[in-house]
């Protein structure tokens, strides 16, 4: 599997980074997994516009899902070539209406679904996409969010999407070859456990999985990445690193 880094900035873009957006790859099969503030303009230089064969949404916060309004139209809108078979998307409940809602102005209630194929996730799904296994699980975060479980031959990529510390998350993660984990928030600082990690807490989640490598993500530009990463090497011995825009990771 390879894993690129479109966007890893948590709650609003940075002067550096989109939000959280990242794409999975193997055998061809091409696997977005969310599509933050600013991340469909970064997208396109790494992928072509529909060139995507599936996404999967974590949750349905501005910054995970909004600029899926801006792939509808250019999806719905297409000219040259004619309109794009729909492309399958996974999420939360009521994912359709929340994008909908989100665009205000489609041209009928339904239009949402003519370039995206909606499937509903619950938590312990497990489905093919592709080349890939993909589990989710719910985790802990004030709005319905999933955590991702990525399986190809043999190899397992775990993405935490937003979440507290929590047993489904850890299992999520357990023997995970790469666990691109958030932290978005500050060791002794913020105190809501049921909101977002820290970056200690990320390295313990990491610990107790038992993952070879961590990749921080999901930092707003308020949190100092350096604490986080210092935090997150102090209680997990293997390699630890912070996501960057642009990143490439052989999984």
């Amino acid at each position: 599997m390879k894993l690129t880094v479109v966007g890893c900035s948590g709650s609003f873009p940075s002067a550096d980074s989109a939000c959280s957006c990242y794409l999975i790859e193997a055998e061809g099969y091409r696997l977005l997994l969310d599509m933050g503030n600013g991340a469909l303009g970064e997208l396109q230089k790494y992928i072509g516009l529909y060139d995507i064969d599936a996404i999967a949404l974590s949750h349905l916060h501005p910054d995970h899902c909004i600029d899926m309004c801006g792939y509808f139209v250019a999806r719905y809108y297409r000219h040259e070539g004619g309109r794009c078979d729909p492309v399958p998307v996974y999420g939360p409940a009521g994912t359709e209406h929340r994008l909908t809602t989100a665009y205000d102005d489609t041209p009928s209630e339904k239009s949402m679904s003519e370039v995206f194929d909606f499937h509903t996730l619950t938590s312990g799904d497990t489905f093919r996409l592709g080349p890939f296994t993909v589990t989710a699980r719910r985790v802990t975060h004030p709005v319905e969010t999933y955590g991702f479980r990525i399986e190809h031959r043999g190899r397992v990529f775990c993405y935490s999407g937003d979440s507290g510390r929590c047993d489904s998350l850890t299992g999520l993660a357990t023997g995970a070859d790469l666990f691109l984990c958030e932290a978005s928030f500050t060791d002794g600082k913020e105190d809501l456990p049921e909101v977002h990690l820290n970056g200690r807490q990320a390295g313990e989640c990491a610990r107790r999985a038992g993952a070879e490598r961590l990749v921080l993500t999901h930092i707003p530009p308020w949190t100092d990445a350096q604490v986080n990463l210092c935090d997150a090497k102090a209680v997990f011995e293997g390699p630890v690193e912070l996501a960057r825009p642009g990143a490439v990771y052989e999984v």
